[in-house]
């Protein structure tokens, strides 16, 4: 079909690709605008995490308290004494460690808030290739005294499976806490920097990834460049059917 030409026998301007080019075009550099917010957000994670590393571990009692006070404790490093958690009953959480399957063991511990009267302990990371787990006596009570993370539970995707009882996929505080028997737990977890079980090294406390990865510029830079090689696209189109 023979393209229509304006009156000085020129190919008419391409409304209709111009449209699609403008649309694609904000929809590109907008991706790369919202890569580069994440960016901005993901460094001040970074940053917090390595200012948390090096920060001196507070009580968990008045963090329990500004917790229940609506302000964010995330990342924050607590101490707390947890009668019997050696010993404690425990739940199963399937979790990754380098790479390497396994489960987190969580249990309760007692707090005193005015507000929270326990918080579940992610006391460390078992891989599957051991069998070995923690002696269970609810009725101990010595003392394991605690230097962990406090941290949000994740909000669980679409692919994870449905929790179970004698397994747990996602950090759901108010089934686990249920199951444990623990009273008005803390919308939190306390990930242990400090081994809860020393005569079981399998159990291994790991709180924080080894590394966050950051490659937010990265992606910015790609969704710019394709809006540029697409803007070039385009140009060398007009220029064509200038030239026609």
């Amino acid at each position: 079909m023979t393209e229509a030409r304006g009156g000085a026998g020129r190919a008419a301007f391409p409304v209709g690709l111009t449209i699609a080019v403008a649309i694609c075009l904000a929809i590109l550099v907008g991706l790369g605008v919202w890569q580069l917010q994440r960016l901005k957000w993901k460094e001040g994670l970074l940053a917090h995490i390595a200012a948390l590393q090096s920060a001196k571990a507070v009580d968990i009692g008045p963090v329990m308290g500004a917790l229940g006070e609506g302000r964010d404790v995330d990342f924050t490093r607590v101490t707390a004494v947890c009668p019997g958690l050696a010993t404690a009953p425990f739940l199963e959480l399937d979790g990754l460690r380098d790479g390497q399957a396994g489960v987190r063991l969580i249990s309760a511990c007692p707090v005193e808030s005015a507000r929270y009267r326990t918080v579940l302990v992610d006391r460390g990371f078992i891989p599957d290739t051991a069998a070995a787990r923690p002696k269970v006596d609810a009725a101990a009570s010595a003392p394991v005294r605690l230097t962990g993370v406090l941290r949000r539970p994740d909000k669980p995707n679409f692919m994870a499976p449905a929790n179970q009882p004698g397994h747990w996929f996602t950090r759901d505080v108010a089934a686990m806490a249920a199951a444990l028997k623990a009273a008005q737990p803390a919308p939190v977890f306390l990930s242990a920097e400090t081994p809860t079980n020393p005569e079981l090294p399998v159990l291994v406390p790991a709180p924080l990834p080894g590394e966050i990865p950051n490659r937010h510029l990265e992606y910015a830079l790609t969704w710019f460049g394709l809006a540029a090689a697409l803007l070039g696209v385009y140009a060398a189109v007009l220029f064509r059917r200038t030239r026609a």
